[in-house]
């Protein structure tokens, strides 16, 4: 009996990890529509080929080392103990249970899990550059990202035993900083250096409004990200456990299914909160920009990362209207930072990603003062100081700090931004009378500005 059940459970776990690899996949479509979406017309293929490369290199770099640093990390390390040599050597590239067939059923399809949290990370900080990066560049920084610096965050704010975890308090069930608010301070960090695309702002400093050259696609492709959020939601859990598996402490015989953190949730409860958070977001977002449909549909997304630290937690009502915070912070903060730094965030990736996820960190610490972080004891509980001081790692130290210091190297040898020239007649130029006709459709807009 027990050994059927064992094997029931490890097919089940099997299954419902590699379901959440096949429906994050819709993250990357929806981002790719999103991307070409908001680009003009001469810049599609080097936005979307730019996007899609990222895959397969970050792919092999987290399966050379990016699950690596996951396992060996969670202490710091020298934080709160030293580097796990025997967790990591278990799921390092030469380990049985990273080959076919070898080792255990569940390692492979968790490690993809991963990796697609991983491609998400270096998809945010594709689109805030788009139109302007030079591609090298670009896949450089999302290796360093996917395969680098938000794993380390993952191990310290994203492991049952990381150090944040266990000093801080640290909250973050579905991501709010872990994945978005690290992102956001990455692409923020390369904007700084990367500089706006031409045209986007006046001579006196006031931005244009580049529109989206297909709102309708832009519109799909956050479906696609809304839809694709659902596998990044339950791949956030652990499906299944039996509390006396792992020392009795979570309270009861029921098996149960748990955050990241082993504490007990429901996808009933998660169900419920991220379509509260969503609407919040769509609804904030709608009334903050008049009708803006590149707001509202963005609005949505904001609202769900606003929300993501504790809607293992909240009541659906509040995460209602952290979602609608999220949404306005988001609208709010992008606005103010573009008029006032001159930051070119093309499509608003460091504001629904990083402001969102960063203030959904901050109201976490508020909301679920007190309440326990992890059922180990001796963890600090969940508290505003905690979530603040995990705010500023995840956004600056681990976010904003690599990307500028990465993105000032390769600006550094010419590498990170394309030339003037290409840039004005565009990165899909392949004849000269391609040529021609971005000419002339650069000469119209500036007119029309005039």
């Amino acid at each position: 009996m027990g050994s059927n059940l064992d094997a029931l459970t490890t097919v089940f776990t099997e299954f419902y990890y590699w379901l959440t690899v096949a429906l994050m996949f819709l993250i990357h479509v929806g981002f790719c529509m999103y991307e070409v979406g908001a680009s003009r017309r001469r810049n599609h293929m080097h936005t979307l080929m730019k996007n899609s490369m990222l895959i397969p290199l970050v792919t092999v770099t987290f399966f050379y080392f990016g699950w690596w640093i996951y396992w060996a990390f969670p202490n710091g390390p020298f934080i709160n103990g030293g580097i796990l040599w025997d967790d990591a050597a278990a799921n390092s590239p030469i380990s049985s249970t990273m080959g076919t067939n070898l080792g255990d059923r569940i390692t492979g399809v968790f490690w993809a899990a991963f990796l697609l949290f991983s491609w998400t990370a270096a998809s945010i900080v594709s689109g805030s550059v788009i139109e302007r990066i030079n591609s090298g560049a670009f896949w450089i920084l999302a290796v360093v990202i996917g395969s680098g610096a938000w794993i380390i965050d993952a191990a310290w704010g994203w492991h049952y035993g990381g150090w944040m975890v266990q000093l801080l308090g640290y909250h973050d069930a579905y991501a709010s900083g872990v994945i978005h608010a690290i992102a956001g301070g990455f692409a923020l960090g390369v904007l700084v250096v990367l500089g706006p695309r031409i045209g986007k702002f006046a001579a006196d400093g006031t931005p244009r409004n580049i529109r989206p050259h297909n709102s309708w696609m832009v519109c799909i492709g956050l479906f696609c990200i809304y839809t694709g959020f659902w596998g990044f939601y339950v791949a956030c859990n652990v499906p299944i456990i039996d509390p006396g598996g792992i020392g009795g402490l979570i309270t009861g015989e029921t098996w149960t299914a748990t955050t990241i953190y082993l504490t007990p949730t429901t996808l009933g409860a998660i169900t419920v909160n991220f379509l509260m958070s969503l609407s919040g977001g769509m609804l904030a977002a709608f009334m903050v920009s008049k009708g803006d449909a590149f707001w509202t549909y963005s609005g949505g997304l904001a609202g769900i990362i606003a929300a993501s630290a504790g809607n293992d937690i909240y009541h659906p009502i509040q995460a209602m209207i952290i979602g609608m915070v999220g949404a306005w912070v988001a609208y709010k903060m992008h606005h103010w930072v573009e008029r006032r730094f001159k930051i070119d965030d093309a499509v608003g990736a460091v504001a629904v990603h990083g402001y969102a996820g960063f203030a959904g960190l901050i109201i976490a610490g508020f909301v679920l003062w007190g309440h326990p972080s992890s059922p180990y004891e001796g963890y600090a509980s969940i508290n505003p100081l905690g979530q603040f001081v995990g705010a500023i790692i995840m956004f600056f130290v681990l976010g904003f700090l690599p990307g500028w210091v990465v993105a000032k190297i390769l600006h550094s040898f010419g590498l990170l931004r394309i030339p003037k020239q290409v840039e004005l007649l565009g990165l899909d130029f392949r004849s000269t009378q391609e040529q021609r006709a971005a000419t002339a459709e650069i000469r119209e807009a500036q007119k029309s500005e005039i």
